[in-house]
């Protein structure tokens, strides 16, 4: 357990991350921290991200990239910008905003919004994994149709358990970083709607894949699959961490009712690892790309997000080994 000053610096931010310590560190009375998410909606980082939306119900003018970016370009390449639709609704979703301060706004998208891939309507997806699956989350919480996104998850689901971004391009074996995304949205579709035995035996198969990894290694060679497992930015965008991947895991067996998995122990060590003296997790170096607004600290400082993450991870999994 976090000690009470550092809880209290954590607390010490904006309203999307105060409600979360409130909530889950605190264990602060419902109307207390669902005082604070209110004011995500017109206070920081929340009312800000709101005040850049378009008419049309976008952001920057696109779905996935802001209008008129050249994808070939250097800026697309070593940097994918995170200003448009899909990236600020997966924030405004993560921060807590209610879904009612949006209202219209689904609408407004499945008229306007198009997929840069092949001009596709925006709650019907389109081939990558990753983007449909932040699809079916955002959906879901807005109230979109996205009834035809399930199905398609069960039919590009991989041998070996997992989801592959790149299945389009021939991939046949699973990547670490789709199949976290996808099993985040699967969970979301199961504690929105009930889901289904398919469903639920789909989500189960792909947290095995990453399970019998361990969360870090080659299944054959044993070793960590790259640096980038133990490297902690915030925010997570897209990307596989094993921090990301234990706040999932801690969230679905909540959801499921089971103890944490002893395959998980690694990750958590790992997490463990970089807790500096003071209790603190730094930030790692943040992924690249054009943004709104900072939402975190630069490189090596101290960042109340992933300290929050990381100590509600630790948290959940010490309870249960006390």
């Amino acid at each position: 357990m976090a000690d009470a000053s550092l809880i209290e610096w954590m607390r010490d931010s904006d309203p999307a991350l105060r409600w979360q310590v409130e909530r889950d560190l605190l264990g602060a009375p419902d109307a207390v921290w669902r005082a604070t998410r209110a004011r995500v909606a017109t206070e920081g980082f929340g009312a800000d991200l709101l005040s850049r939306q378009d008419a049309d119900g976008q952001w920057a003018g696109g779905a996935y990239f802001p209008a008129n970016l050249d994808l070939t370009s250097d800026e697309a390449q070593n940097g994918q910008p995170y200003t448009a639709t899909t990236w600020s609704l997966n924030a405004l979703r993560e921060w807590g905003l209610d879904a009612a301060v949006l209202a219209g706004t689904a609408d407004k998208l499945a008229a306007h919004s198009r997929w840069e891939y092949e001009d596709l309507p925006y709650w019907a997806g389109e081939v990558d994994c990753c983007i449909n699956a932040f699809t079916l989350s955002n959906g879901l919480w807005l109230g979109a149709d996205v009834s035809s996104l399930p199905s398609w998850f069960l039919e590009q689901q991989q041998p070996d358990g997992g989801w592959n971004c790149e299945w389009v391009d021939g991939s046949t074996v699973s990547s670490f970083h789709s199949t976290l995304n996808v099993l985040k949205s699967l969970l979301d579709h199961e504690q929105a709607t009930g889901g289904s035995d398919e469903l639920r035996a789909a989500r189960h198969r792909a947290e095995e894949y990453l399970l019998r990894r361990r969360l870090m290694f080659g299944l054959s060679s044993g070793e960590q699959v790259g640096e980038w497992v133990t490297r902690f930015p915030y925010p997570f965008r897209w990307a596989f961490n094993v921090l990301r991947a234990v706040d999932y895991f801690r969230a679905a067996a909540q959801f499921d009712d089971s103890a944490p998995d002893p395959r998980l122990t690694d990750a958590i060590a790992a997490i463990r690892s970089q807790r500096q003296p003071d209790g603190r997790w730094r930030q790692s170096r943040p992924h690249p790309g054009r943004v709104w607004f900072q939402v975190d600290v630069a490189e090596g400082q101290p960042s109340k997000w992933l300290t929050f993450y990381a100590t509600r991870a630790l948290d959940w999994w010490d309870a249960a080994h006390a």
